[in-house]
This record gives C-alpha cells, sequence and structure tokens, in this order.
C-alpha cells in the first residue's frame, strides 16, 4: 500500500488559488485530520474524491471528510462509490453512506424508537399538487426538500399563501426525485438547532447553531452562525443513543437536534457521510477521531 489513509474532500479544496473565509476554514479542519493521523504514524494524503488519475487500491483506507459537491453529482458519486468500495475500505462504511444518502432511513429510526420530525415521503412522479398534499395531511407551515440533499438545496418553507408560487417548480422537481415534506418546526427560529459530534460511540462536542434573522436555515451558507455549545446529560445520551441505533456502530457521526413544536428533543438529520465536524472550536477532536481510526482500522 502506498497510503495508509486517504483523506476525501472535492476539487474545490485541493490547492485552490484563491481562499475565501469558508474555504480557509475546510482547509484548516482538513490539515487538523491529517496532522493527527500523521501523528498516529499513518502515511496519509488528500485526494478529490472524484480525481480520475489515483488508484485507489493504493490506500488502505479512505475518510470522507469535505465530499461537499456530491449530493450536486449524486449518479456519478454512488457509481464511483460501487467502485471504489472493492479496492479499499470507508470511512463511514459504503453501505451506511448509501443508507444515509437518503432521507428515508429517519423512518427506520422511527420504528426504533427515534423521535423524528412528523414527516410524508412523496415519491418521484406523484400527480398531487402542494395544495393536495397539504390538505391531505391537514399541514399549514410546513417545509419541503430533496430526500437527497445537503447545503439547503431545493429547500422552501411552503403555507397556504404561496403553494400556488410553487406549484409548477414542484411539478418539474418531483418528476426527478423524491421529496419529504414536514411541518414546520417553529423552534429552530426561537432555539435554533445543535449538532452533537459522536466519535467511535461516544459524544464528543456540540455546535449549537441559529438562523439569521427572517431565516430559518442555520447553515452557514444562509448567513447562520454557530458557538460551540455545553449539552445536558439527557441531550448527550438522546445523541449517542441515535448513533447506537445504527449497526455497526459508525466511526463518527453527527446528530442534529432540535425542540419540536411540542419541546420535545427530536432527530432532525443524521450525517454520517461527510458531516462538518468543528475540530476548530476543539483541536482535541481529531486527535479523537485519528485515535479511533487507528483503534479501529490499525
Amino acid at each position: 500500500m502506498a497510503f495508509d489513509l486517504i483523506l476525501l474532500t472535492q476539487e474545490k479544496y485541493i490547492a485552490p488559488s484563491e481562499s475565501d473565509w469558508y474555504t480557509k476554514q475546510v482547509l484548516h479542519e482538513d490539515q487538523l485530520v491529517l496532522d493527527a493521523l500523521a501523528a498516529k504514524g499513518l502515511k496519509v494524503d488528500k485526494k478529490d474524491w472524484a480525481d480520475l488519475e489515483f488508484d485507489w487500491s493504493t490506500t488502505k483506507t479512505i475518510l470522507f471528510r469535505s465530499t461537499w459537491d456530491y449530493f450536486h453529482r449524486y449518479d456519478e458519486f454512488k457509481t464511483w462509490l460501487e467502485q471504489v468500495k472493492s479496492k479499499t475500505q470507508l470511512i463511514n462504511s459504503a453501505d451506511q453512506i448509501l443508507w444515509n444518502i437518503d432521507k428515508h432511513y429517519l423512518l427506520e429510526l422511527e420504528q426504533q424508537g427515534v423521535s423524528i420530525i412528523e414527516s410524508l415521503f412523496i415519491d418521484k412522479g406523484t400527480t398531487k399538487s402542494l395544495k393536495e398534499l397539504h390538505e391531505m395531511q391537514g399541514w399549514n407551515d410546513t417545509v419541503l426538500k430533496p430526500t437527497v440533499s445537503g447545503a439547503g438545496r431545493h429547500t422552501y418553507r411552503l403555507h397556504r399563501g404561496n403553494y400556488a408560487e410553487y406549484e409548477e417548480l414542484f411539478t418539474r422537481l418531483i418528476a426527478q426525485e423524491d421529496f419529504i415534506l414536514q411541518p414546520f418546526q417553529k423552534n429552530i427560529v426561537i432555539h435554533g438547532e445543535v449538532s452533537y459530534v459522536v466519535i467511535d460511540g461516544k459524544f464528543s462536542h456540540a455546535v449549537h447553531k441559529f438562523a439569521k434573522v427572517g431565516d430559518y436555515r442555520v447553515q452557514d451558507d444562509f448567513g447562520g452562525s454557530h458557538f460551540l455549545y455545553a449539552p445536558s446529560k439527557e441531550e448527550i445520551t438522546f445523541a449517542e443513543m441515535c448513533i447506537k441505533k445504527c449497526d455497526p456502530i459508525p466511526l463518527y457521526g453527527r446528530v442534529d437536534v432540535i425542540w419540536d413544536n411540542e419541546n420535545k428533543l427530536t432527530l432532525s438529520e443524521l450525517e454520517l457521510i461527510e458531516p462538518e465536524l468543528w475540530f476548530r472550536h476543539k483541536n482535541e477532536a481529531a486527535v479523537q477521531l485519528a485515535e479511533a481510526i487507528v483503534h479501529r482500522l490499525f
């Protein structure tokens, strides 16, 4: 093997000629992980997942980190994933990545006792209008998003007064992919969302995310802000429980949690593919990840 581990990113984060604040923080966090792994004696490098020239069989394992274009290139990514899984070991595994890519996984976690946001999954090709879907559910204020998505792609807040504005767009989108419709969670505006980083089944650190005034999307792509957060024991237990419902327990993951409209701790999303983990706020978590990798795989 030429390498013990390749850290996966996307092309724009491979030696960019210009770096804005966001790119700089991505490069910084990826480097923290690379340095922590190198300090453990591993031979590491960083590659674009879509690099056509790299031989993936020359590395023992690959670690998904900043591959944040995969949901824009889903078919290409899925084909690559199927090919590469026979050549090297993936962190997290290919099976868990494929499971976690599509938000239908939420239904499986709900069946295992995890509280999720009430959801209507809308199959590709449905002929029902947004108006009909809302009337069927008795919902007036909702969020619509694809079941395969990220960074707020095709995410829309809907209410009785704007269905008509989105009907034509929805008709085009639902012809191409599945969507999920959920009641709008008012607490997201008031209390934000908390992301809990869990490494090797154990809570590491948490970040509290807030949307900018007038918005509901907490991602920094939309002007959201975040702060290091000290969660309660109940919150940590809930986050670790969500991860432990996965079999096998993923080496790392991020549990995004809100307080729902009944003020109950509720899973928003489980991120096992390439979640932002905010190592810049807790550098030692990169070391914790490296230690977990060495313990499990080397």
